[in-house]
């Protein structure tokens, strides 16, 4: 079976701008969360989130796009510049039909579907309807990379809320593994405006602490729910070997993946990310001892921390492997929460060292060894990182290092 290399990473995150200072911010267990400063969060019952701070796109991206785009789309093109960059990859030296994009997208098109919700309320109906606005930005993010690179490959969005950036980068091994030799994938996501801040509300997962350290807990007794965040990672996946031929450095290997769905509400039927797990290891061709740390889902309410942590504590006994959770210092991105913490496990190992939780007090009763306040060193050849979306979707990881 091909083995499938992350060779390129482009970060855009609320605790860092870029890989370096991103992961120098994660490893000092630096947060991003604060008030809102995108809009006057004043009227609502939350009013904290993670921003990418210091971004300017008009410095890394032409002004002839500028009007074509909104926030989320300009993140997501500089961080796939970013992430081509640290792999090397010159697009228009390659054959184009080599070269594809697959991404996830969530939250993201609020705003561009708020700026047309304004535009049909001032000029008619000569605009497009703010449902066709919001369903086909689901497809600008990997188009406009597409586009923008010349990237003439297979093609995707995945929607599965906060588990479809894991969906995307496997579905890129998929593509990989079917003869494309290189694919741009990951997610870059978040909805911090009005319209898009009243509809995660609604969801009823969000804390209205207005406290940045106290406000997104997950496994600590007091959890009250999630802080919201945007950005997100881009990676380049390639073949392994055609990676090796070319010399390009790598940060480890995607070996193996799954997804379940959760039972309906109500039903006698366990929910489904344990078997995730399982299947995941089982795709890798591993055993839970293999595993060196888990990169956690971390929803930050009881009933979904609680259903986290027995199913980490039945595939790898109580304690049984170090558990971290950096999203801790982002909120949760959404789209683009996988992926960053795919980039922050693939970090982990080339350093050997685990990022850590902060703020969290963890509660006894979920029996995780959770890598708190300090980084921890350890030897990283193997991480999981786990991922759910509203609505019932599980979805896993395993990530090898290259040396292993």
């Amino acid at each position: 079976m091909t083995s499938v290399a992350v060779t390129g990473m482009g970060v855009v995150s609320p605790n860092g701008l870029g890989t370096q200072d991103f992961w120098s911010a994660t490893r000092g267990g630096k947060s991003g969360i604060g008030r809102v400063t995108r809009f006057d969060p004043a009227r609502y019952p939350a009013q904290l989130a993670g921003e990418v701070p210091g971004f300017r796109a008009e410095e890394h991206l032409p002004s002839r796009l500028l009007p074509q785009t909104d926030h989320m789309t300009r993140l997501a093109l500089t961080a796939a510049d970013w992430a081509l960059a640290d792999a090397g990859v010159r697009p228009a030296e390659l054959p184009e039909f080599d070269m594809g994009v697959v991404t996830a997208s969530s939250a993201g098109g609020f705003e561009f579907g708020q700026g047309e919700l304004r535009k049909l309320w001032s000029q008619g109906s000569q605009y497009v309807s703010a449902y066709q606005s919001f369903a086909w930005f689901y497809a600008v993010n990997s188009g406009q990379i597409s586009i923008r690179n010349g990237l003439k490959g297979p093609s995707g969005v995945l929607v599965s809320d906060q588990a479809g950036g894991l969906d995307a980068l496997a579905q890129a091994r998929r593509q990989i593994r079917k003869g494309t030799p290189l694919i741009v994938s990951g997610g870059v996501d978040g909805a911090i405006c009005p319209w898009g801040w009243v509809a995660q509300l609604a969801g009823g997962r969000i804390s209205t602490s207005n406290e940045p350290a106290r406000a997104y807990l997950p496994f600590d007794a007091d959890a009250r729910g999630h802080v919201p965040g945007e950005g997100g990672a881009i990676l380049v996946l390639e073949d392994a070997e055609t990676a090796r031929r070319r010399g390009a450095r790598t940060y480890g290997e995607l070996s193996g993946y799954a997804a379940t769905f959760d039972p309906r509400p109500g039903s006698d039927r366990a929910p489904g990310l344990r078997r995730t797990v399982e299947l995941a290891l089982e795709d890798a061709g591993l055993a839970p001892g293999d595993v060196d740390v888990v990169f956690a889902d971390a929803a930050g309410l009881p009933d979904l921390d609680r259903t986290e942590a027995e199913a980490i504590g039945a595939v790898f006994g109580p304690r049984g492997v170090p558990v971290t959770a950096p999203k801790t210092m982002t909120g949760r991105l959404y789209a683009g929460a996988g992926p960053l913490d795919v980039a922050a496990a693939l970090l982990s190992m080339n350093d050997g060292l685990i990022p850590p939780t902060v703020n969290v007090v963890p509660s006894p009763d979920y029996e995780l060894d959770l890598v708190l306040a300090q980084p921890r060193p350890a030897a990283l050849r193997t991480a999981l990182v786990l991922a759910r979306g509203q609505g019932g979707f599980n979805s896993a990881v395993v990530l090898e290092s290259s040396g292993r």
